[in-house]
């Protein structure tokens, strides 16, 4: 039901070496902190950290397909507050949902959730679909 305080369903994506890979041949952002271990580290990171903006596109994704394409989506915002980190050989998570904050005549607000390994990732994360 379509209400405020409703809570859209999560959706879990799924983030490893492999997709950050495709995703950096895609984007052509090959920095090494999105492929290389060592590297990562010697920056001061934990460990490789997925794209910023590959996290923003699977969220993106996510209130894409609950409004029914991305044609209804009107605002979609959120500020990077921590890395979804990605060791070497290992699935990690990317959960996402979002609770409807506001509905007007034409358009709802959708307050949006980002986590991965159970911390969150995104903050003031935001969409507003049309109806």
């Amino acid at each position: 039901m379509i209400e405020v305080g409703a809570t859209i369903p999560e959706r879990v994506f799924t983030i490893n070496r492999e997709l950050l890979k495709a995703y950096a041949d895609a984007s052509g952002d090959q920095n090494p902190i999105h492929q290389n271990e060592e590297f990562a580290i010697s920056v001061g990171l934990p460990n490789v950290i997925a794209h910023g903006m590959l996290t923003m596109a699977l969220v993106g994704k996510f209130v894409t397909d609950w409004a029914g394409g991305s044609s209804k989506v009107t605002h979609f915002g959120a500020r990077f507050i921590k890395p979804v980190i990605v060791p070497a050989n290992t699935d990690v998570d990317l959960t996402v949902t979002a609770t409807i904050s506001a509905i007007e005549d034409k358009s709802i607000t959708l307050d949006l959730t980002a986590t991965s390994a159970g911390i969150k990732v995104l903050g003031m994360a935001k969409a507003t679909v049309l109806r």
